[in-house]
């Protein structure tokens, strides 16, 4: 699929990565002094790489993304995006920026399909000529060509979502921001989306910030995670070397028969116990974290101390939504995350940034629209 050619404002240096985030910073002043909705943050991202943002209710993901795209004056700071100060030179950055933002109106629903992504081509001063071939294979990609004259408003929700992230390519921009891109796709959509959209960006050298609940989405797509809490970057690394790290702490255990209550006690005391389970034919089966490998033997000498003998022991090998829930209950407990998520994201509104709609997979919000009375978004979001 062919990018629209441009004429680059700001040459970007060769080696100079695609987003630069230097000391991002935003506070908002509350009853007991400055909050950090986001923390002193520094990262920078290599074209053509995948990046997901999770993080639990008022962790400051959407602070930290609405900062980098300028829709928020950050504290203190600095953003580049394709070699651009976004602050600095906001139009410029946005010659070279896509964005599509979970819980905003991305595209018109009174318009037509195609006319959605000619409209959101032209801000980018494309003629209509120049991306005409683009457009026509996004459709076919993302299954919307025999919808292409409809009004999205007859649209599915499925197929709006569709058309948000088609609009969000149609101006052939090299950085994305994308909030959420499969909500509302069925299994098959989501997984076709997920091939596309991976194959637009090895094939492009796009650079793409994603921000989602489904674990399975962030897994698959991205190059990399970086997981945020209280503001910070607390884990910035691959999805292998991140469940690599807790893989072999957590175990298994099924014994031969039943254990006696002193010895569940004592591993209850000494251990983390994740479940226990017992079958119907009376043998015991549990699951324990543990701190290290020496804790194992500990664990065995436990047992064999209550005279019933292992039948198993089997390494569980952690996912990416247990490691993000371990190393956010590290950071902070969950509580105190979502304690203090509504007076910061209520400041961050009178900026112009909208409510964290949904968090973690687990705890699942319900999101709204932000529309004028006669249907149509006002200030239409960036693309």
């Amino acid at each position: 699929m062919s990018r629209p050619e441009r004429s680059s404002t700001e040459p970007r240096e060769q080696d100079e990565p695609a987003i630069r985030v230097d000391g991002l910073t935003k506070a908002y002043d509350g009853p007991a002094g400055k909050i950090r909705a986001v923390d002193d943050v520094s990262f920078s991202v290599d074209p053509g790489t995948v990046v997901g943002v999770l993080g639990p209710n008022g962790a400051g993901k959407t602070t930290m993304i609405k900062s980098m795209l300028g829709l928020i004056v950050p504290t203190a700071g600095e953003v580049r995006l394709a070699g651009v100060d976004v602050h600095a030179h906001p139009s410029k950055a946005y010659e070279h920026v896509g964005a599509m933002l979970e819980g905003a109106r991305n595209v018109y629903w009174r318009l037509t399909v195609r006319e959605n992504l000619d409209f959101f081509a032209s801000l980018a001063g494309h003629p209509l000529s120049a991306v005409r071939e683009r457009h026509d294979e996004l459709l076919a990609t993302f299954g919307l060509a025999e919808k292409a004259d409809e009004t999205v408003n007859e649209l599915s929700r499925g197929m709006k979502q569709k058309v948000s992230l088609a609009s969000t390519l149609s101006r052939g921009a090299s950085v994305l921001f994308l909030d959420e891109p499969t909500l509302g796709l069925d299994v098959e959509s989501s997984l076709e989306l997920r091939r596309e959209l991976r194959g637009l960006v090895d094939r492009e050298s796009m650079t793409v910030v994603l921000s989602s609940h489904d674990m399975d989405v962030i897994e698959e797509l991205c190059d990399r995670v970086m997981i945020m809490n209280d503001g910070r970057v607390i884990a910035d690394d691959t999805v292998e070397n991140l469940t690599g790290v807790f893989a072999s702490q957590a175990y298994e255990l099924t014994m031969a028969g039943r254990l006696p209550e002193t010895t569940r006690t004592q591993i209850e005391r000494e251990h983390t116990v994740e479940r226990w389970e017992r079958t119907p034919d009376g043998v015991d089966r549990f699951e324990v974290v543990l701190e290290d490998g020496d804790a194992l033997y500990d664990l065995t000498n436990t047992l064999e101390g209550s005279r019933v003998t292992i039948a198993s022991i089997d390494a569980i090998q952690p996912d990416l939504e247990s490691v993000f829930l371990e190393l956010t209950n590290r950071a902070g407990s969950f509580a105190d995350s979502r304690s203090r998520a509504p007076d910061d994201e209520r400041r961050a509104d009178r900026d112009g940034s909208e409510p964290q709609k949904r968090e973690a997979r687990l705890r699942r919000d319900g999101g709204r629209s932000d529309t004028s009375p006669d249907g149509e978004r006002r200030g239409g979001g960036r693309r």
